[in-house]
Parts: C-alpha cells; sequence; structure tokens
C-alpha cells in the first residue's frame, strides 16, 4: 500500500479475482490421473506379482590346471528346486553346447554344500546361475563369475 492511501475493506471481500478455479483445475486432474493409475494397475495385473526369487550365495572355484574346470557351490541361502536353475556359459546353457556338467547338473534341490562340476572352459567365459519362476514369466541372476584367462 501506498502511504497515505487507505484500504478499502468491502472492496476486499468483493474482489472476484481468485487463483481458486486454476487450482480446482489441477486439483481434478490429478484425481483423475491417480484413479486411471489405480484402475490400470488392477486390469493389467501390476500388483499380483507373487514370485520371490530365492536368495543364494554361490561361490565359483576355477582349476586351470589341465582340466579347466569350474566348480560351483552353493554356500548359503534358500532351497532351490534344480529344474528352475539354468547355468549359462556366454548365454549358452551348459549341456547344450561344448560346455557340460561332469555328474549330470545339480540334484534335484540345490541347499547348502550342493556343487556341481562344469568343464570345458578356455578362459574369459562368463558363467550366469538364472532361477526361473514357476510360470517361467519372471527370472533372477542368483551368481556370476567370469573365468580368467
Amino acid at each position: 500500500m501506498r502511504a497515505g492511501s487507505t484500504m478499502d475493506v468491502k472492496k476486499l471481500f468483493n474482489d472476484d479475482d481468485a487463483v481458486s478455479p486454476v487450482i480446482g483445475v489441477i486439483l481434478m486432474v490429478a484425481i483423475t490421473v491417480i484413479l486411471a493409475a489405480v484402475i490400470a494397475s488392477f486390469v493389467l495385473g501390476l500388483g499380483d506379482s507373487t514370485n520371490t526369487s530365492p536368495t543364494a550365495d554361490f561361490n565359483f572355484d576355477y582349476n586351470s590346471s589341465g582340466s579347466n574346470s569350474l566348480v560351483i557351490t552353493h554356500n548359503t541361502g534358500d532351497n532351490i528346486d534344480a529344474d528352475r536353475v539354468t547355468v549359462k556359459v556366454d548365454g549358452t546353457a551348459v549341456g547344450s553346447g561344448s560346455y557340460s556338467f561332469d555328474s549330470g547338473g545339480f540334484s534335484d534341490t540345490i541347499s547348502s554344500g550342493s556343487s556341481v562340476n562344469v568343464t570345458g572352459f578356455s578362459g574369459g567365459e562368463k558363467v550366469t546361475i538364472t532361477w526361473n519362476s514357476e510360470d517361467q514369466e519372471s527370472s533372477s541372476t542368483l551368481g556370476e563369475y567370469t573365468v580368467p584367462s
């Protein structure tokens, strides 16, 4: 206010110029977006994911003298159904390429202390252990190792 001017209180209460319509529109848009997101999550089933990957720690012991083999041992963690675990070397499943298990792979249940021996390495390959959900819609990497060159 300028010095010496008086404020007309009646004019202040009768002034219709306000921000309320803009705020109202913003709130309505926000509510619409939130409702659309909630409805979409129910329709698309995004909230129904109950597949939890197991927790496991694997140890990799590479023997470069002569056999070029890798012993993979389950150190600690959950028991895992062996049918849901895939061991891959550079993206190819062991047993379907030049890499093979000495004893046919893991037994029925992979538990602490279970181990398997993989042969056929020349050095520099990347080994991954992948768990797949029962419905095959999700997977998780449980362990990775790069064979020394």
